[in-house]
């Protein structure tokens, strides 16, 4: 009993130093960020910190695990688990799931895209997009792998042609995250609503053709719910 509570104990600390790193990320940028601020802001010593943390790139790689695991790989995990849903069903759940989620929580996503557009996080955007194709990967290749098997892709690389799909999602959403931001200091607000759609539309003909799929079979976005951040 003694042994799991201080087990317990160890976890929480190591949580509070976590959830303190990502507030200063949030509000100062990881490259201001300093180890000082986290003892401030959690009244603790540096020889407390460094029993959980041997550096403060430690906390950055911990924290970029966590934000992946907590939040993106359930996600998808869930949809892939399915054993009822063809594949491109699966896709489009994944697309929809994640933009419902971010427009439901819009103030504060734009909040943070501010944040994580500023240099000081380029190296939090890095780690993240890493960690992105290393817990996220294998799901998608998993609902490649189904469609190859039901006939709807046809590629001879899932594996590859995975990466290809996480490096053009990655590419286009960085533009369309920028263009979202703009809409602060450029008021056209439907020039942009229709840029982000046209980028929309030529991640779905990169998709298409990079996973084998027929013309018009895949949908990322819902054009109802993109209007909602311009509302």
């Amino acid at each position: 009993m003694a042994r799991r509570v201080k087990e317990e104990e160890f976890i929480a600390r190591r949580n509070d130093i976590l959830d303190s790193a990502q507030r200063f990320v949030y509000t100062k940028g990881y490259e201001r960020m300093t180890i000082q601020d986290i003892l401030d802001d959690l009244h603790i010593s540096k020889g407390s910190f460094y029993h959980y943390f041997d550096s403060k790139g430690a906390v950055l790689e911990e924290l970029v695990e966590r934000i992946v695991v907590k939040e993106v790989e359930p996600l998808l995990a869930s949809i892939v688990a399915d054993p009822d849903l063809p594949a491109l069903e699966k896709l489009h759940r994944y697309f929809d799931t994640a933009l419902r989620w971010k427009t439901s929580q819009k103030s504060l996503m734009l909040a943070l895209l501010r944040v994580w557009l500023a240099d000081e996080n380029a190296i939090v955007r890095q780690k993240m997009f890493t960690m992105t194709i290393k817990r996220v990967a294998p799901l998608i290749t998993e609902i490649i792998r189904q469609g190859n098997q039901e006939g709807v892709f046809k590629t001879s690389y899932p594996d590859q042609v995975c990466h290809v799909i996480i490096y053009i999602i990655q590419g286009l959403s960085d533009t369309i995250v920028e263009l979202i931001v703009s809409m602060e200091t450029n008021h056209d607000n439907q020039r942009i609503e229709n840029t982000i759609a046209d980028y929309s539309n030529a991640l779905i003909e990169a998709l298409e053709r990079v996973l084998g799929a027929p013309e018009g079979s895949i949908h990322i976005i819902d054009p109802d719910t993109l209007k909602l951040w311009f509302a």
